[in-house]
């Protein structure tokens, strides 16, 4: 009767633990949409456009009295919404390690940028200041939310889960991305069969993302559950403070800070390939605006099964093998793109494709791998750290290819500049000894990572 008590209560943790990860997923499905359609396609031009319709004869606005091109707004603006990540990050991650209630932050991260893009309804006309406000509040609600939404990973999946369950999580979010920005591609390209001007297709774009990311953000607070930590009742720190004391605990598990330090430099380049490929496509290869988009969405639908196939080689491989083999189809991608013919579209679509299958499955095995190396009651904390790395860092990327078009007047030699992040960085995370950097994190070392 024991023996089947116990069964049944392992059964019992088992279907629990599933119904979590299930809910859990939904939150990359709820919030993916906002860095799909409102900041990768149509934000970017469109604010734009509404700034531009805002400048004085010269072509500046004026915010806060200081004058700024109109064609640099989108741009600084995105620069301001990083800046506002870095020091609430660290905060939000220590009150969720300190008081073990991450769900309540959670909400309010999710609802608080869900609103601020819904809000974007309401950009028109010259409000170019509503628009860099809302893009602020949302862009920094979705980096905080990410901390706090990564935190679960260690308490909803056992080590050998791991790999797995981050790899659904990403796959979610990119099919999410790719439906919405199919249903937004519909509603921009036919607006007038709609009666719709293009503003107003747009602005319904924009909004539709914030009603999505707030409506299905209620599945993972309904099925996700608050944990009491080791760090509970301890009084939290402040911003900077907290990130640095945080750092400074890194150095009793050098591995993991070592760890986190090859993931700043080759996810830079991750990120500054994925910001920049638009500008190489449309300067470069002459390519319009159709194309770009078609490619991003072929980024977003193939990244879902690369996700997931790199999910499943990381069962058989572990997890370290399987991010280093992403580098370098990461870095033949790039030498690819630096030999494309201008105005071929096809080969534009092939590149896209090569970074698809690798981009899901470097970023959640990367996510997950980095669980591991977690100290037990820190994992928002150190989450914070991480989620730093992957949004408050990426200026050294973006800022290598701006000089190096600078110098050479090449964006051909822009892109290739990149293959330095992703060297480097396999250099670095091949020197890691993770097993050992597992061990010292005082967790248990899975049979394969």
């Amino acid at each position: 009767m024991g023996t089947e008590t116990v069964r049944a209560q392992a059964t019992d943790e088992v279907t629990e633990r599933r119904r979590e990860q299930r809910g859990w997923y939904f939150y990359d499905w709820a919030c993916s949409v906002y860095s799909t359609s409102v900041l990768t396609v149509f934000l970017g031009p469109y604010l734009t456009s509404v700034a531009k319709h805002a400048a004085d004869a010269d072509g500046f606005v004026h915010p806060l009295g200081i004058p700024v091109r109109a064609g640099s707004f989108f741009a600084y603006t995105v620069s301001a919404s990083v800046i506002v990540s870095i020091f609430v990050m660290p905060m939000a991650g220590a009150a969720a390690d300190r008081t073990g209630r991450k769900k309540p932050l959670l909400a309010l991260c999710a609802y608080l940028g869900a609103t601020a893009t819904t809000g974007m309804f309401f950009l028109d006309g010259d409000r170019y200041l509503l628009g860099g406000l809302l893009l602020i509040v949302a862009n920094a609600s979705v980096a905080v939310s990410m901390v706090l939404y990564n935190s679960y990973l260690p308490q909803i999946a056992p080590p050998e889960e791991r790999d797995a369950v981050s790899s659904r999580g990403w796959a979610f979010g990119y099919a999410a991305g790719s439906l919405m920005l199919v249903v937004n591609l519909v509603l921009y390209s036919a607006h007038e069969s709609f009666g719709l001007s293009e503003s107003t297709a747009v602005r319904i774009c924009l909004a539709s993302a914030g009603i999505w990311w707030g409506a299905f953000t209620l599945v993972p607070l309904k099925r996700l559950r608050d944990r009491p930590t080791a760090s509970a009742g301890q009084a939290p720190g402040h911003g900077w403070r907290q990130l640095a004391a945080t750092v400074r605990e890194m150095r009793g598990t050098p591995l993991t800070l070592a760890f986190l330090f090859a993931y700043l430099v080759y996810n830079d380049g991750i990120q500054t390939v994925i910001s920049q490929a638009s500008v190489y496509g449309s300067e470069e290869l002459g390519l319009s605006q159709s194309t770009l988009i078609v490619a991003v969405l072929l980024v977003q639908v193939l990244a879902v099964g690369g996700a997931l196939g790199m999910g499943r080689l990381a069962r058989t491989y572990g997890a370290k093998r399987t991010i280093l083999g992403s580098l370098v189809a990461w870095t033949v991608t790039l030498g690819a793109g630096y030999f494309l013919p201008a105005g071929a579209p096809v080969w534009f679509f092939v590149l896209a494709a090569g970074i698809g299958l690798v981009l899901g499955g470097s970023q959640a095995l990367s996510r997950s791998l980095f669980s591991h190396l977690v100290p037990s009651g820190k994992e928002a904390e150190y989450f914070s750290a991480y989620e730093m790395s992957d949004r408050g860092m990426s200026w050294l990327g973006p800022l290598l290819f701006g000089l190096t078009y600078q110098l050479t007047g090449s964006y051909r030699d822009a892109i290739i500049s990149l293959v330095a992040f992703f060297v480097i960085g396999f250099v670095l995370l091949a020197r890691v000894p993770v097993r050992q950097a597992v061990h010292d994190a005082g967790n248990p070392v899975p049979d394969r990572i």
